[in-house]
């Protein structure tokens, strides 16, 4: 009787056990922003071609902002659940390696296409843009051609994002940064009074301003491009600034960890294959990482002459510092 016991003991844990066990080898979970999983961004088409090649099940796990993402992996420590990290920028290099949460991702980057030269064991891009601020041209005439412009106009609106939750918000924080030094401080004072809102992620932002809310909107010059190709409407535009434009270019990584299952590999190749790249233009709108074949109208954008990026080292080592003095500048 002991011995029938037993046995149906077993047979009941093996009926339990061995489905989870034969289903967790063939499934990815990866963390990105919510915005690039939604319907009409990139991550249902990724998965539906990825899928088509792994025999496996791709799991996107949306978190509100790609600052968002890098504080989840920090909170679950190496208890993650996710195998791969996507949306972080190259301003959080250094933040996120500090984790030691992530691992090597061991693939060949040679056709990687992008404004600076790339050399990183960790982290592969998958598109890049400049950040800009986006007006009507029907309501806005004559937009600012400079930083400086735009902080002694008085009449202008704007609209941000907060630094400490959104990578445009920190971009912009690290675009006054590059141009203004010390300076930077000075900047911020006169631009408070311009700012109607700042807002947690860009979406929200970005829908203020298509309401009419504010005259301009932080945003990429690659946003036109979208009022463009999905609306065939040519009213929004970028304003470029004499002083030069911060860089974006956003990554994944896989971590620790990840770093042991095969599928987290081939999906870390596949984001610079083509079937990959040709969808970023028209879903993501950002330019691709490689010589993927562009829509016309992503090939005349406006673009600007000077591109800014600072060192991820240099970020990291002062960027509490900055985003107080930007608070403290607002709030005067």
């Amino acid at each position: 009787m002991r011995k029938i016991n037993l046995l149906i003991f077993l047979l009941l844990t093996n009926s339990l056990f061995i489905p989870f066990a034969l289903s967790t080898p063939n499934k990815l979970v990866i963390y990105t922003y919510e915005s690039f999983i939604s319907e009409w961004g990139p991550g249902p088409i990724i998965k539906k071609e990825f899928e088509k090649e792994c025999n496996c099940e791709l799991e996107f796990i949306g978190i509100d902002s790609s600052i968002g993402i890098l504080g989840r992996l920090k909170l679950e420590g190496e208890e993650t659940s996710a195998d791969i990290i996507l949306g972080l920028d190259a301003n959080l290099l250094t933040t996120a390696s500090n984790t030691n949460l992530l691992a090597k991702h061991n693939v060949n980057i040679s056709n990687l296409e992008l404004p600076i030269n790339w050399s990183n064991d960790f982290f592969i891009p998958y598109d890049w843009g400049h950040f800009a601020f986006i007006y009507n041209s029907k309501i806005l005439n004559k937009p600012p051609k400079s930083f400086t412009e735009l902080a002694n106009e008085s009449s202008l609106k704007i609209i941000i994002q907060d630094p400490r939750t959104s990578t445009p918000g920190l971009g912009l924080l690290l675009w006054v940064k590059s141009i203004f030094k010390d300076q930077s401080k000075n900047i911020w004072e006169k631009l408070s009074s311009r700012i109607v809102t700042v807002t947690k992620g860009w979406s929200e932002s970005y829908g203020l301003f298509l309401e009419g809310e504010a005259d301009m909107v932080l945003s990429y010059t690659t946003s036109p491009a979208y009022h463009i190709i999905a609306e065939e409407e040519k009213k929004y535009k970028s304003a470029i600034f004499e002083e030069g434009h911060y860089l974006q270019i956003e990554v994944a990584a896989i971590t620790k960890k990840g770093s042991v299952s095969p599928l987290a590999s081939d999906f870390m190749s596949f984001i610079l294959d083509d079937k990959f790249q040709k969808i970023i233009p028209t879903t993501n709108w950002m330019f691709p990482v490689t010589g993927v074949e562009l829509p016309d109208t992503f090939l005349n954008l406006k673009k600007p002459n000077i591109v800014l990026l600072m060192d991820a080292n240099e970020i990291e080592k002062n960027r509490k510092i900055w985003i107080n003095e930007w608070r403290r500048a607002l709030v005067n």
